[in-house]
């Protein structure tokens, strides 16, 4: 396993693999769990050479305090990828990826980065692009592996992809769950055991939701999601929404040819978990 931690050196290793081999890439913020091996395992399975770069991008951050407690690994990190047989690690730093100037470029994702998550995290976005954009022009793969717990995120890349043209395959990979249904996420180790008992209930929710769908209007289900956490004194809703997939907004009425989806973000204390399912 070959780790770069400098722009250069990486790229002039690339040069020398880029005619001959398929290149996926799995980007990551570290702490890393069973829900990234997997995304890697993919990447391994349909390319001959898997990247995988740790980096916690300071920009995508819209809490300092957040960015400060965000868990930190590398040495761990790294043992696990060698472990699995990882071919190349990136691991920057933040002046280099930013050129001395961590400033977050502007993005305009057609409305994807105004619905939830974006909504809630101003700029959040802006952040998210700034550093996918940055590491596919460091990296050029030909392709790039995403899971589906972060959709928001995942559809917004391939917004990113197609207005600046990368020649780069956008692979969506399914949610991995830990057995009680939680989504894996690097957030869950900072749960204490009584949050980490609680949280569970996240997944059963948004599973009753698929079902009551079927029958009930959103508003119905809308209200009843509430009532889930209304009394809930570690569990707080952040938001709840069912939106058309490819647009990300909130429906109106259910159409028999559009896909959809819901989704969830609640508070534990200081801590902010995601989920979704499609519907």
């Amino acid at each position: 396993m070959l780790v770069f931690n400098n722009i250069e050196k990486l790229q002039q290793h690339l040069s020398t693999i880029y005619v001959e081999n398929q290149i996926g890439f799995v980007p990551t913020m570290g702490a890393l769990h069973q829900g990234h091996l997997s995304l890697i395992a993919q990447s391994q399975l349909k390319n001959d050479i898997t990247i995988v770069s740790i980096f916690i991008n300071p920009t995508q951050f819209n809490n300092i305090e957040d960015l400060e407690k965000y868990p930190r690994h590398l040495e761990s990190d790294l043992k696990q990828l060698e472990s699995i047989n990882c071919d190349i690690v990136f691991t920057p730093n933040a002046n280099d990826i930013y050129n001395n100037s961590i400033i977050a470029s502007r993005f305009n994702f057609d409305g994807l980065e105004y619905q939830m998550e974006g909504a809630f995290r101003e700029g959040h976005f802006d952040g998210v692009g700034t550093i996918v954009k940055r590491l596919f022009e460091i990296i050029q793969p030909n392709n790039a592996y995403f899971g589906e717990k972060d959709f928001q995120q995942l559809q917004i890349i391939k917004a990113l992809v197609k207005q600046n043209l990368f020649e780069i395959n956008i692979q969506a990979c399914e949610i991995y769950r830990e057995k009680d249904g939680l989504a894996m996420s690097s957030r869950n180790t900072r749960l204490s055991s009584t949050q980490r008992k609680e949280v569970p209930l996240i997944y059963k929710t948004i599973l009753r939701v698929k079902e009551l769908f079927k029958a009930e209007s959103y508003s119905n289900i809308q209200s009843w999601v509430s009532n889930q956490f209304e009394d809930n004194p570690i569990l707080s809703l952040d938001y709840f929404e069912i939106t058309d997939e490819s647009t990300l907004r909130t429906i109106k009425s259910k159409e028999i040819d559009k896909k959809y989806r819901a989704f969830i973000a609640i508070n534990v204390g200081d801590i902010r978990l995601i989920d979704n399912i499609s519907l």
